[in-house]
C-alpha cells in the first residue's frame, strides 16, 4: 500500500529534498572558513545560500529549520573574529541536521484519519 501524503506533505517534501546537495557545499564553506584560506566571499556565498534555504523552509512552514538557517545566515555576515564565526557555524550546521531530520520525518510520515474518513461504507 502506498503511502498517502497531503499537498502540503508533498509541497514540504519536494522543498526538503533540495536541501542534502546544499548541506554539502555549506559544510565545505564552513571548512573552508575555519582553514583560514577563504576570503570574504565565501562567507556571502555561504549567507546567500542559507538565506534561499530559510526562505524556502518559510514556505512550507518550516519555522525551526527556517530559524536555524537564519542564525547561521546572521552569523555568516558577522565581522569580527573569525574563529568565534566559525565555530557558531558548526554548531548551527549540528542543529541543521537535527531541524532537517525532524522536518522530513514529519513530512513523510502520513496523516492519522479521523473518524469521518475511516470507513465511509459503514453508517455513523
Amino acid at each position: 500500500m502506498a503511502v498517502k501524503l497531503t499537498s502540503r506533505q508533498q509541497a514540504t517534501v519536494a522543498v526538503l529534498e533540495t536541501f542534502p546537495p546544499r548541506f554539502d557545499m555549506i559544510h565545505r564553506a564552513i571548512e573552508e572558513l575555519a582553514s583560514l584560506k577563504a576570503d570574504e566571499s565565501v562567507a556571502r556565498r555561504l549567507a546567500r545560500t542559507l538565506d534561499e534555504m530559510k526562505i524556502g523552509a518559510q514556505g512550507v512552514g518550516e519555522s525551526g529549520l527556517a530559524d536555524s538557517l537564519g542564525t547561521m545566515a546572521t552569523l555568516a555576515r558577522r565581522t569580527g573574529g573569525l574563529q568565534t564565526r566559525v565555530r557558531g557555524l558548526r554548531e548551527g550546521y549540528v542543529s541543521l541536521k537535527i531541524n532537517f531530520e525532524g522536518a522530513l520525518k514529519a513530512a513523510n510520515t502520513p496523516p492519522e484519519k479521523t473518524d469521518e474518513e475511516e470507513d465511509p461504507a459503514q453508517p455513523a
